[in-house]
């Protein structure tokens, strides 16, 4: 029983390295090579998991290969539109000026229920709203809508907004979170000041905010 945890604990730490030596995104986000290379890494990190006389390197082996295939894979559609071509596809026109283009669902095989699914999650919830739609190659939808149903931007309304920078979690669960510290352009004393001036300690904190115009929310723990 012991072998088999660590023979797991083993593999799965080589797993998670594989995935972030390929640099891999939500699963919805992943190109068809991408995804195929993930699946089978994870069948064959269960044939060593499950048979203890397979040994574990046994396992790591073509799990590395594969992350290296994957690699050379992503340099060359870095290097090369035809091969990203070939290995992704090209994004589809679904809607074009408000058209709906059935021969590009259908060759999809994409139902009406399907797209409209799709639009409802992009915050869309007429097909009479959409001026183009596009399939992209990892299955999500790109959709711009008609110039009358968009949300109108400061500058359509000539406001000027103020640039607060980005607000960050500084402390999470009574801890510093050091870069976002230095991405709100801050510094652990500067925090530890704010928190003083709340009566409240680091310790006792479950989230605080921060931004590079001093904004600032806490949260303390209940």
């Amino acid at each position: 029983m012991f072998v088999t945890i660590i023979r797991t604990l083993m593999l799965y730490a080589a797993i998670t390295l594989a995935v972030r030596i390929m640099g891999k995104r939500q699963l919805s986000d992943m190109q068809p090579s991408e995804l195929v290379v993930t699946l089978i890494i994870a069948d064959i990190a269960a044939i060593p998991m499950e048979d203890n006389s397979i040994s574990v390197v046994s396992g790591m082996i073509p799990m590395m290969v594969l992350v290296a295939c994957e690699i050379i894979v992503s340099i060359l559609m870095m290097k090369s539109t035809t091969f990203r071509k070939l290995a992704c596809g090209n994004p589809v026109m679904l809607i074009k000026d408000g058209k709906l283009l059935q021969d590009k669902m259908r060759s999809l095989r994409m139902t009406t229920e399907d797209l409209c699914v799709q639009l409802r999650q992009s915050g869309v919830f007429s097909l009479e709203d959409v001026q183009y739609c596009i399939a992209e190659t990892n299955g999500r939808l790109s959709v711009l809508q008609k110039p009358s149903k968009r949300n109108p931007s400061a500058e359509d309304m000539n406001i000027t907004i103020e640039d607060n920078g980005i607000e960050v979690v500084v402390i999470n669960d009574g801890k510093f979170l050091d870069a976002s510290i230095e991405l709100a352009q801050s510094t652990k004393d500067e925090l530890n000041k704010i928190l003083q001036k709340n009566n409240a300690t680091v310790e006792k904190v479950f989230i605080m905010t921060f931004d590079r115009d001093k904004n600032y929310n806490i949260i303390e723990k209940e």
